[in-house]
């Protein structure tokens, strides 16, 4: 039985978290304590499972540790100090858990210390009289989890030394079973312990434009950045997300099937700022997303770009149904809770007009797909009269014979008969690959990648809020859609999670996890016109070999030929990932030959001084942007930004730097407005 181990463990976090509160927040203590254990102790029950071993219930402590801390204090220096003290106290239990799973349990005199190796003794002793001294668990506890100096005991007028020995090994065990890699417990907590330490706050919007409804939403994000000999970088990362203002949900405004009505929304979004008590230029950074059949509009793309325009400093606008996919299955919370559940999620955002899935895994999204499927894309009021038809439902009355247009009454039979294509549609999507023809003609973009095992299915979205119990309406066919997949779902025994966000999964998205943040030691020329927009990425393979400068003189020639792009008249992003290997050029040596083979490469770009960007995925823009400046005639139109993970087919948008450094917001996005399929 390992349930006392694990309990035990359990009481000394939450011991160690109390006496951390008592000491920094001496107030506040007791309900900041019990407002921690309460929810450490939800999340722990919330993932535990019967009959698991030491190991994965010591797992479940570590990954729950973040998120319970999260929900009392705000990220700062002392959330540092306890999430670093936590890391250490669970590092050894997490590591002893592993090494008994393969020894024999062994007696040891005295007390254990939690997660300590049984093989291990930690005594204090006398240098004087070379006597082990008795100290009681508690004072050995006290001296093992403080950060500041303890005064150890005293003996024959001396302190006390600390020895650590290791008892004679037991006999090996035979046929053990061979152990999985240990998962560093550093990311398992998502903390690295740092010794430079710095925050920055910044002010989002996320706004979504959708087929049914339109809605946004303010956040507080904080950006952290940390610096250790474990963590060499100087990019801020998303620590924590603060939603302080949700908008009202309305219908999505059209003036016809084929345009949004602009005015109406930006209307509805100046109204939104005013109640949130926040004027545009206090937004620093956000995205506007268009999604859906909205994304098909004539018109769609004017209303992001008047949108990101008149909603703050740095506000994207981004489409794209794979994106999406991703913003949905973030914004849900359905990524977060696949760590801590250590499960395979597959995720279902259900909206107006399409359907959004994405596979995650261990905290990180692993495959994303879309379909064409929605509640709004058959709209019918209570008595079935019919007020809009879009493409796929058109495929699909095309596919059962059926002849209705816009004004008709539609059988409610015929109408069910419709739900139940789609309905049966997404479950092959989810099931996949698409094989029937309705599915296959409804996909918008590649399966998913199924080699994936999936554990759990969720969903979000305004048609989830029906599946889940909802008895809203909506003039359509979403209600009748979310009944035939709960139906579908249920009848094939898939097992059902619900997230945290549902109807708003994808503007929380929009808002918190649509930003990426450069390094900030960054090289930019200050006249430069910022934000710049839709850029196109064009990875540069340096090769596997040798660091030549001709080799990537042809590699950037080469990257705007695979991209139909021209040197010297679109303005694009060259984008190094790899590091530079060399023999040749030791240290930076390297640095001036690479800068004047850039200069080599874009005669026309030079010439008409055109701004020139480059990107790196690791730490060197700074060296790199000096170097190109004083060793080449580029001098005012070069901007060169680094870790950031970037892919052929990306597009970015880059804003000003934020706050007082030198890192800048970067919104990595797809491209696709007007994109109305033609089904067969």
């Amino acid at each position: 039985m390992i349930a006392d181990p694990v309990g035990n463990m359990k009481s000394h976090v939450v011991g160690i978290v109390k006496g951390f509160f008592e000491q920094h927040f001496s107030e506040d203590a007791e309900d900041l304590t019990k407002a921690f254990a309460d929810r450490y102790t939800s999340l722990v029950e919330q993932n535990e499972r019967k009959g698991v071993t030491e190991v994965e219930g010591i797992r479940n402590l570590i990954v729950s540790f973040k998120p319970a801390l999260s929900s009392v204090l705000q990220p700062c220096e002392e959330f540092d100090m306890l999430m670093t003290m936590m890391l250490w106290s669970l590092k050894a239990s997490w590591e002893g858990a592993h090494r008994r799973k393969s020894k024999p349990p062994v007696s040891k005199k005295g007390p254990v210390i939690p997660g300590s190796d049984p093989s291990m003794d930690l005594e204090f002793y006398c240098a004087v009289c070379d006597k082990v001294i008795d100290v009681p668990y508690e004072k050995k506890m006290e001296i093992l989890n403080s950060e500041d100096e303890v005064e150890l005991p005293t003996h024959c007028e001396q302190a006390v030394k600390i020895r650590i020995s290791r008892k004679q090994e037991e006999p090996k065990v035979e046929d053990v079973e061979k152990e999985d890699p240990i998962e560093p417990i550093e990311l398992l907590m998502g903390h690295l312990p740092a010794d430079n330490v710095e925050y920055m706050k910044v002010l989002s919007v996320g706004i979504d434009i959708g087929s049914s409804t339109s809605h946004l939403i303010f956040s507080r994000l904080t950006l952290k950045r940390e610096k250790s000999m474990f963590n060499i970088t100087n990019r801020f990362n998303l620590v924590n997300r603060e939603i302080i203002y949700q908008s009202s949900i309305i219908f999505t405004p059209l003036i016809d099937r084929y345009n949004i009505d602009v005015e109406a929304v930006i209307e509805f979004c100046e109204e939104e700022y005013k109640k949130a008590g926040i004027a545009p230029e206090m937004v620093e950074t956000g995205a506007v997303l268009v999604t859906g059949e909205t994304a098909k509009k004539q018109n769609a793309a004017e209303i992001v770009n008047r949108l990101s325009s008149e909603s703050g400093k740095f506000v994207s606008a981004a489409a794209g149904p794979n994106l999406e996919s991703l913003l949905s299955a973030m914004g849900s919370g359905i990524v977060d809770q696949s760590l801590h559940s250590r499960k395979s999620h597959l995720h279902v955002d259900i909206g107006g007009g399409t359907s959004n899935l994405a596979i995650a895994s261990r905290g990180q999204v692993l495959s994303t797909s879309c379909v064409n499927i929605g509640g709004r894309l058959l709209g019918i009021d209570e008595d079935f009269k019919i007020w809009r038809i879009d493409g796929p439902t058109q495929f699909l009355m095309n596919e059962l014979d059926m002849t209705y247009q816009i004004g008709d009454t539609i059988a409610e039979e015929d109408a069910r008969s419709i739900v139940k294509e789609y309905a049966k549609a997404l479950v092959e999507v989810m099931l996949g690959p698409a094989k029937s023809k309705v599915a296959k003609e409804l996909l918008m973009t590649d399966d998913l990648d199924f080699s994936i095992p999936v554990d759990v299915y969720s969903f979000s979205g305004g048609v989830s809020e029906m599946f889940y119990g909802s008895d809203e309406t909506f003039d359509d066919i979403g209600v009748m859609l979310a009944e035939e997949i709960k139906t579908l779902v249920e009848d094939r025994g898939l097992p059902i999670v619900e997230p945290e966000n549902k109807i708003r999964a994808t503007v929380i998205g929009a808002g918190a996890f649509s930003l990426s943040v450069s390094g900030s030691t960054t090289f930019f020329d200050e006249n430069i016109e910022l934000p710049v927009a839709n850029i196109p990425v064009l990875p540069v393979n340096l090769g596997i070999g040798e660091f030549s400068p001709e080799e990537l003189e042809e590699g950037i020639r080469r990257s705007f030929t695979t991209f139909d792009m021209v040197e010297g008249e679109d303005i694009v992003a060259l984008y190094f990932k790899d590091r530079v290997v060399s023999r040749v050029y030791t240290g930076d040596e390297w640095l001036p030959p690479f800068a004047k083979s850039i200069e080599e490469a874009l005669p026309n770009s030079v010439s008409k001084k055109q701004l020139i960007i480059l990107i790196f995925g690791y730490d060197v823009a700074k060296r790199m942007g000096l170097v190109i400046r004083d060793e080449t005639s580029i001098k005012s139109n070069i901007l060169v930004l680094d870790e950031l993970l970037l892919e052929a087919g990306d597009w970015i948008d880059i804003g000003s730097p934020l706050k007082e450094t030198e890192a800048f917001p970067v919104t990595v996005k797809s491209l696709v407005f007007n994109d109305n399929k033609e089904y067969s």
